[in-house]
């Protein structure tokens, strides 16, 4: 198995929060943006941050994480436009790429060392978080081979396109992580 990356989606408004910040908010005592961060470095994985250009708070709680943090300019267009820069922006030798909203607090260290071992046992497949009673959600897992589709992506409605093109495994996660 090649480089394996984690795409932090970290670039929306935060517009349900009323003027706050929920990637700022804390979780076991740590902003969740910089707690997803450390669980994916945790977990050996490459960490891509997308982030909007007016939070530079976002910034600042991961800055000094020695991951990839990604400018969205372009944040206001939806999650597609996170992706297309995120995917953009990995690693030359990344060969699979774990996306996921920075806003799924639910999802940690054990989560994200899970969907590791199902890329390990299923290179080449496209994976998706689910729940016991099979409901779909996050994260989502994509080899190589959709990564110009991934930096195709128009409109707000994240990697849809790509995900009606190809066969999904999904993964069975502890409780109502994925969702």
């Amino acid at each position: 198995m090649g480089d394996l990356a984690l795409l932090l989606l970290a670039a929306g408004s935060s517009s349900r929060m009323r003027g706050g910040d929920k990637l700022l908010e804390e979780v076991d005592g740590t902003p969740l943006l910089r707690r997803q961060a450390l669980a994916g470095k945790a977990a050996g994985l490459t960490v891509v941050v997308t982030l909007p250009l007016d939070r530079p708070l976002r910034t600042q709680s991961v800055e000094e994480l020695h991951i990839w943090c990604v400018a969205v300019p372009d944040a206001q267009d939806g999650m597609s436009a996170s992706i297309r820069r995120g995917v953009a922006a990995l690693p030359a030798t990344t060969e699979t790429v774990i996306i996921l909203p920075a806003d799924m607090p639910e999802i940690g260290l054990d989560e994200l060392t899970q969907m590791r071992r199902a890329v390990e046992a299923a290179p080449n497949q496209v994976l998706r978080g689910a729940t016991s009673d099979g409901r779909v959600g996050h994260p989502v897992v994509f080899p190589a081979r959709c990564f110009g589709a991934l930096k195709a992506l128009q409109g707000d409605v994240g990697a849809k396109p790509v995900l009606k093109e190809e066969q999904v495994v999904p993964i069975v996660l502890t409780g109502e992580a994925a969702v």
